[in-house]
Order: structure tokens, then C-alpha cells, then sequence
């Protein structure tokens, strides 16, 4: 029988536009235009480790939910796009707080870089990751067997078409890259709020990119107010 306790190291870390959790996309690939780098710790630097890695479009990443460890675990859970009211089993969620605070994403593998200093770093798009998350292990996304176009979506039906219509002033998307706001633009979009809140006045607040944008929610549209360096 295997150990009962099981130490993972991480390989590697990720680094993203977000330095919060608020903001962050619910899961991978909802915003593919956000772009993110891969970066393998000193002792998993070596470019054999990826040999053939270049041949497939997307990946695996399993990583830790770092702000969202705990010393208990609760065996059932609120998802915020039900409303934060109804309760189902936490092992039929997605959510950070489960008994391993481990995540699972499927992330655009964009291209593998050879940086001289860090050695190979991966290119990705899609990634729902906190800036600086610990990365345990990389795999290939194989269409033929991770592909499940019958599969039954559950709950997450009712959700998965929610999205709001995004305003912004000219002058402060020109603050921004083309890159930086197409994928701010996504994250506003899908509806960073939590969704019992619903409040028209009420002015919210993320860090993106190193700015910290202020925006609010009514009548399905977003507006953003300021968008400024921190």
C-alpha cells in the first residue's frame, strides 16, 4: 500500500496579469486572450523535460490554490454563479476549497521560449491562474481522449452563457495595451462580481496588469470609471 502522506514540489510557477483573487476567470480558457508565462524553477530547468512539447496546442497545468488552504474541509460548497445559496457536494465543484487545494487547468500553449537566464519558459493563453501560483506538474491535452463533446454539463448549463456588455471610455482603454485590455475586456465581460451581489451602486475594484481598475454593474452592463497605474 502506498504512503499515506505525499509531498509535491513544485516545478515550476506561473506569471499572470492578477495579483488578486477578485477578477480572476471561474475556469481556464473562458478568456483566451489573457496571456501568461510559465517559468520552471531552477532544478526542472533542463530543455529535455519539454522535448516534444511544441507538437500540442493546449496543456494541463495542476497547480496550488494558494489562498485558499485551510486546516478543515467542509463536504459541501456555495458556487457563486448559483447565487451563493445552494449548496452542492464539493467533489461536483470546481471550488478552491476542497480537502487538497489542488486546481486543474487546461491552458493555449502559445509557444515554448528558451530564455538565457530562466532556460525554457512556456507561452500560454487562457490560464485562471493568481500571479506566482506553484505549478506541479505539466501534461499534453489529447483531443481523442480529453475531448468529450456528449458529456452532460450538470449545473453549469444554466451558467455558461452569462456574460455582460462592457463600457469604456476611449481615453482609458488607450492606457492599456491592445493585448492588456483584450484580455481585461474578456475578464470584465464574463463578470468578475459575485452573483448574490447586485448592487447598481455599488463600485468595485481589481488589479490587473499593475492598475487597479474601478468599474460598476447595472442593467447588464459594466462600466469601467478609472483605470490607473498603482
Amino acid at each position: 500500500m502506498a504512503d499515506k502522506d505525499f509531498v509535491l514540489h513544485p516545478i515550476a510557477h506561473i506569471e499572470s496579469d492578477f495579483a488578486d483573487k477578485f477578477g480572476i476567470p471561474r475556469q481556464s480558457g473562458l478568456v483566451d486572450a489573457l496571456r501568461a508565462r510559465v517559468v520552471f524553477e531552477p532544478d526542472y530547468r533542463d530543455p529535455s523535460a519539454l522535448r516534444g512539447l511544441e507538437q500540442f496546442s493546449h496543456i494541463w497545468l495542476l497547480w496550488q490554490f494558494t489562498q485558499a488552504v485551510r486546516d478543515k474541509w467542509s463536504p459541501t460548497v456555495r458556487p457563486p454563479r448559483l447565487g451563493g445559496n445552494t449548496r452542492v457536494g464539493v467533489f461536483a465543484t470546481r471550488s478552491p476549497f476542497r480537502p487538497n487545494p489542488i486546481g486543474l487547468s487546461c491552458v493555449r500553449l502559445e509557444a515554448v521560449q528558451h530564455h538565457p537566464s530562466l532556460g525554457p519558459v512556456l507561452l500560454v493563453r487562457g490560464a485562471d491562474l493568481l500571479d506566482g501560483t506553484p505549478i506541479y506538474d505539466i501534461k499534453p491535452y489529447i483531443p481523442y481522449v480529453d475531448s468529450h463533446p456528449d458529456a452532460a454539463e450538470g449545473y453549469t448549463a444554466q451558467t455558461q452563457t452569462y456574460h455582460l456588455q462592457v463600457e469604456c471610455p476611449d481615453p482609458l482603454r488607450a492606457l492599456l495595451t491592445p493585448e492588456q485590455w483584450e484580455g481585461l475586456a474578456g475578464v470584465l465581460e464574463n463578470d468578475p462580481r459575485p452573483s448574490y451581489q447586485n448592487d447598481p451602486d455599488r463600485v468595485y475594484g481589481m488589479r490587473f496588469a499593475g492598475y487597479e481598475v474601478h468599474f460598476t454593474v447595472a442593467d447588464g452592463v459594466l462600466r469601467v470609471h478609472s483605470i490607473a497605474r498603482e
